[in-house]
């Protein structure tokens, strides 16, 4: 079995497993390893461990990181400032719908990376030509979503703390409006969306913890338990209403509810008749004088 330890390049980044080759690395040692970009500066935040063989060969690691490598890394952060900025100037140059967030060298400076985010896709064959031209290396256009570039960027939440996905998270968990609903918060997006605009990552800390049967549970199942486990909340204002929320629907078979409604109505008085009888005499004496002063 292999020998590996555990590499992280950003804060709070995906943890990648590296074989030592027989290097003497420990927990918090820099390292330069040849990641999928290319070489990079990791920290070690998993000491050396045993695992079983991997499907897909484990890349090694190269070498600790000396100084000229930290200093190499310290004029790479120079050309990422020079890089974005020039990046920024063609975009506006060639007006393209499309908002830069982070730009990133490799160690050797044989890529540059930049990240960004934009509505649709974006045709940027030309833009990439231009940078190309001007640095000389490969170019790496990469989209990202508005998570990401709360994660990348940095901002403080409505509780006034700095954004989870900065601090600690390490990946995004799928988040959706009914452990709102569970937790009995008020359904107001503007107090249940984040920096980015999606709903807030710790809406879902309370919930994996109050409800832990629902996790393994679909989309489609869990939506449904919510909506029948939820207490329904009734508010009578009359008697009137009450009375036609509990008449009975009608069946093959079964009096309808027209039916129903005539057989509770109790009978017409003769009085009533009467008076019924005089209302619709008066109103067809009224027709016919009408129509001989229109003839008139």
């Amino acid at each position: 079995m292999p020998e590996v330890i555990g590499v992280r390049f950003k804060p709070c980044g995906k943890i990648y497993d590296f074989e030592v080759n027989g290097i003497d690395v420990n927990k918090g040692d820099l390292v330069v390893v040849e990641s999928e970009l290319g070489l990079n500066i990791g920290n070690v935040v998993i000491d050396r461990h045993t695992v079983e063989e991997y499907e897909r060969k484990l890349k090694k690691i190269i070498r600790k990181a000396t100084e000229e490598d930290l200093h190499q890394r310290q004029e790479n952060r120079n050309l990422e400032i020079e890089a974005m900025n020039n990046c920024l100037e063609r975009i506006m140059a060639r007006g393209l719908p499309m908002k830069l967030i982070w730009t990133e060298v490799t160690l050797d400076r044989r890529r540059i990376i930049f990240y960004f985010t934009a509505e649709k896709r974006i045709d940027f064959r030309e833009l990439v030509k231009d940078l190309a031209a001007k640095f000389k290396t490969r170019i790496e256009m990469r989209q990202i979503g508005v998570r990401d570039e709360a994660k990348m960027i940095g901002s403080f939440g409505i509780c006034g703390r700095e954004l989870c996905c900065t601090r600690f998270l390490t990946s995004f968990e799928p988040i959706s409006i009914k452990m709102a609903k569970r937790q009995e918060l008020v359904l107001n997006t503007g107090k249940l969306s984040g920096v980015c605009g999606r709903l807030m990552c710790c809406l879902g800390f309370e919930y994996s913890e109050t409800f832990p049967e629902d996790v393994a549970l679909s989309e489609e199942n869990s939506m449904s338990i919510s909506e029948d486990a939820e207490p329904l909340e009734m508010i009578v204002t009359s008697s009137d209403i009450l009375e036609e929320v509990e008449e009975p629907v009608a069946q093959p078979g079964i009096v309808g509810i027209d039916s129903h409604r005539e057989s509770q109505r109790p009978a017409p008085q003769p009085e009533q008749q009467e008076h019924k009888g005089k209302y619709k005499k008066f109103k067809r004496h009224r027709k016919k004088r009408n129509r001989k002063l229109t003839n008139q």
